[in-house]
């Protein structure tokens, strides 16, 4: 068996600590191949936090682009590149879902709007559920294609609660994600909720928001019996969700100063509950 990069693993620590415990409570056999895409799913998350300007963050991704289109790549040099290479070429994963979810990361380098729900949907299908979909076809390639829809709403649920966990950094570099005519809705536009001065009008948002992800979650739920024992670790992430919900809902627009990220340790608990219930 393949043995896990312990450099991987590090850096999925720091970047990304709850799919770094997602990748530790799935099956060891796993978790070589889960570990990178985690990892590479980390390093493009956090792009925007490393560059000044969009134009340094596109060449990054399409570093990352060229790499996975080349088909004779090894990634020699590059912990992350090789381990990913080996992942894909292990499990047979498609690319284009990969360069998807790069071209979904772009939008994330600049400050334009998120249009509307549908938009929203889209970008998290090419992220977050992607990324599920993807560590099913890891963990039990023959049930992965049954919990695609499960997959596609866990996605947006996940999507949206880790969201409202950066709200705060997110308003202060002037990103918004909340979909714009979700803020119509409540009286609110872009410039607005950045301004942060209408304390009603933004609870009223960061509700509606909390909303449309519980909407997803309950989706994913009533497909639980789609998803198999063995692809279940793909979900335990969203096991996380519903507690952000309740909290966003409780602060409302204090949500824009305060952050409500939960303790680590209550993080890991309904993690590991969830992985043992099967159930999120």
């Amino acid at each position: 068996m393949q043995d896990i990069d312990a450099q991987i693993l590090t850096d999925l620590r720091d970047t990304d600590r709850d799919r770094y415990l997602a990748c530790l409570l799935a099956p060891v056999a796993s978790q070589p191949s889960l570990a990178p895409l985690y990892a590479f799913n980390a390093e493009l998350a956090r792009i925007r936090e490393l560059v000044h300007e969009p134009i340094p963050g596109e060449i990054r991704m399409q570093w990352w682009r060229e790499l996975l289109e080349n088909e004779a790549a090894t990634g020699e040099g590059h912990p992350l590149a090789r381990a990913l290479l080996a992942c894909i070429r292990k499990h047979r994963l498609p690319i284009a879902v990969f360069q998807n979810m790069i071209d979904a990361r772009i939008f994330d380098l600049y400050d334009d709007p998120m249009e509307d729900r549908a938009a929203f949907e889209g970008y998290a299908g090419e992220t977050a559920s992607a990324l599920i979909q993807l560590s099913s076809l890891v963990l039990d390639p023959q049930n992965a294609a049954r919990s695609a829809e499960a997959a596609g709403h866990a996605g947006v649920a996940q999507t949206v609660a880790g969201l409202l966990l950066l709200l705060p950094q997110h308003s202060r570099r002037g990103q918004v994600y909340l979909p714009a005519e979700l803020l119509r809705a409540t009286g609110l536009d872009r410039e607005a909720l950045l301004a942060g001065e209408d304390g009603q009008a933004i609870g009223r948002a960061i509700r509606a928001f909390a909303g449309f992800g519980r909407d997803h979650l309950a989706k994913a739920r009533a497909r639980l019996d789609t998803i198999s024992p063995d692809n279940f670790a793909a979900f335990v992430p969203l096991a996380l969700a519903e507690p952000i919900f309740n909290r966003a809902d409780a602060v409302g627009a204090e949500l824009l100063r305060n952050p409500i990220r939960p303790a680590q340790w209550r993080r890991q608990w309904w993690m590991w509950w969830a992985s043992r219930r099967k159930r999120f």
